[in-house]
């Protein structure tokens, strides 16, 4: 799944420094942006996360019980469900777009209002289609297929990355005439993104056939705890639209300058986080309300496990935030100021980023428990104190000025990092009394913030001495010394990466050792 991710978020990040490349931080960003973040809440609704904590224990069970022909029967009536309801919101989304834009990006000017809604009506069936990738992704977890339904989205940022360098680089087409490309570049490869995990798909289900129906057994159930996901994910869409939105009041270039941030943020999340909490959820689900110890052996080897990539990768965003952004991001229309001022805002979010990956742990342990009430209140809960304390720094904050550019977005991001460590905080209270002691000691998450401490120095000491060089050059000579450094350090310390958590059925044998420091 890690290796899929990794691929995946390559392609992304190249997409990225191709699109930095043609739009920077322009008006035509912003709108990107903007219009990206709209669709994007139909695919978080209904996609990926939700259909986990919904559709994967129920399949998975079937399964474990042998049942295959009932599992077959369970992925169709789902895919079916989804498809209508999928297609509708799609349609609506289309329609609504100039009421949509003019609710939520009412900062904008009537030039980037208009773009924005004609990029939407693009966007909109892509997300559709990505909904109906994220069931095929959860029928292929459920089989321990990883890899292909998480290497897929590379076929999506190709899409985008041919329509840039094609229609910008060679055919030169103006700013405005491109971000519309890209915009039907992004719907081609979501149907790709889809299209290349359904021959996977139906090898597994034999027998598979779409059906509206909610007389299917599990199809009721998985509505039940679809229902608090949604709301769940839904409050989290409406705090990133408010995000934006917020941002549309700041000067330009701060949509922007949060979407690139959060790029970068995203990034160790999707890689390890999300990995692991994906990768466990069928196996937790498979040890049933009778594997309370098991769950919490198992909890625990996945909070080691991401900690120790999370915590170097936060040191390193908010030490070494600016060689990354420079490395990755700074090209053509994104420059040394635009790579400034995104390293404001990446700092921001470095400092919630070990809570952002935990909390993705601890939740898909309560969907395996079959509770999606509780992180759906807690998710509420958090959002309401990201936006609020956000708000109240983002007006300060746009303030102060790299060069032309301003800070304001970093605001935004302080309070998302605050929101995230109220919620692990949270869920970690909550979940104790369901499964008991669950985390690693302090002594552990002492040496690994020693070890990246240290690594950090190392990082330091290597940009000194080496001369002005190019940021790709200057960021590899940097960020390879920090990376050996951790690693030996760690290893060095006893809090080296567990590798037999990665074995199937070991995750969690090696904890004691932890629990009795």
């Amino acid at each position: 799944m890690a290796a899929g991710i990794l691929l995946s978020r390559i392609l992304g990040l190249v997409r990225e420094r191709v699109f930095a490349h043609f739009f920077g931080t322009s008006l035509y960003a912003d709108a990107w942006r903007a219009a990206l973040r709209m669709p994007n809440v139909l695919q978080n609704l209904l996609g990926e996360g939700t259909l986990s904590a919904s559709f994967i224990p129920i399949y998975a069970r079937l399964l474990e019980e042998g049942r295959e022909e009932d599992a077959a029967r369970f992925a169709g009536a789902v895919f079916g469900l989804l498809t209508v309801v999928v297609g509708v919101l799609a349609l609506v989304g289309v329609l609504a777009a100039p009421l949509l834009v003019a609710v939520f990006f009412m900062g904008f000017d009537p030039e980037r209002q208009a773009l924005t809604v004609t990029l939407i009506r693009i966007l909109f069936p892509m997300a559709g289609i990505l909904v109906l990738s994220a069931w095929a992704l959860g029928v292929l977890n459920s089989h321990r297929r990883f890899f292909l339904s998480y290497v897929a989205p590379v076929f999506w940022n190709l899409a985008m990355i041919a329509a840039l360098v094609a229609l910008g680089a060679y055919m030169a087409f103006p700013q405005d005439d491109l971000v519309i490309a890209l915009a039907w570049g992004a719907l081609v490869g979501g149907a790709l993104q889809f299209g290349v995990q359904l021959p996977g798909v139906l090898r597994l289900l034999p027998r598979f056939i779409p059906r509206v129906s909610l007389a299917v057994e599990g199809v009721r159930e998985a509505i039940r705890n679809f229902l608090p996901v949604v709301a769940a994910r839904g409050a989290v869409n409406l705090s990133a639209w408010l995000d934006y939105a917020l941002a549309a009041f700041l000067a330009t270039g701060a949509v922007a300058a949060l979407g690139y941030a959060q790029t970068l943020h995203l990034l160790p999340i999707s890689l390890f986080a999300m990995a692991v909490a994906a990768s466990e959820l069928p196996e937790l689900s498979r040890s049933g309300e009778e594997g309370r110890a098991v769950l919490s052996r198992r909890v625990q080897a996945a909070l080691e496990r991401v900690s120790f990539f999370l915590i170097p990768s936060a040191l390193a965003y908010l030490f070494l935030g600016d060689l990354i952004v420079s490395a990755i991001f700074q090209t053509g229309e994104f420059g040394t100021l635009e790579s400034l001022q995104i390293y404001g805002v990446l700092a921001a979010y470095a400092l919630g980023l070990p809570a952002s990956g935990a909390s993705r742990v601890l939740s898909s342990a309560f969907y395996a428990l079959r509770d999606t009430g509780t992180p759906a209140r807690l998710a509420v809960f958090r959002i309401l104190i990201s936006l609020s304390l956000g708000a109240a720094l983002m007006l300060p904050m746009d303030r102060v000025t790299v060069g032309h550019l301003h800070l304001g977005a970093a605001g935004l991001a302080l309070g998302a990092s605050a929101g995230a460590w109220l919620e692990l905080t949270l869920l970690r209270r909550s979940l104790a009394g369901h499964i008991g002691p669950h985390g690693f000691s302090r002594r552990r998450l002492l040496r690994l913030l020693l070890a990246g401490a240290l690594a950090t120095g190392v990082a330091a000491a290597a940009e000194l001495l080496l001369p002005a060089l190019h940021p790709l050059l200057l960021a590899a000579g940097t960020l390879l010394p920090f990376g050996v450094a951790y690693l030996a350090i760690a290893h060095f310390l006893g809090v080296g990466f567990p590798l037999r958590s990665l074995v199937p059925g070991t995750a969690g044998k090696d904890s004691t050792s932890s629990q009795a420091d």
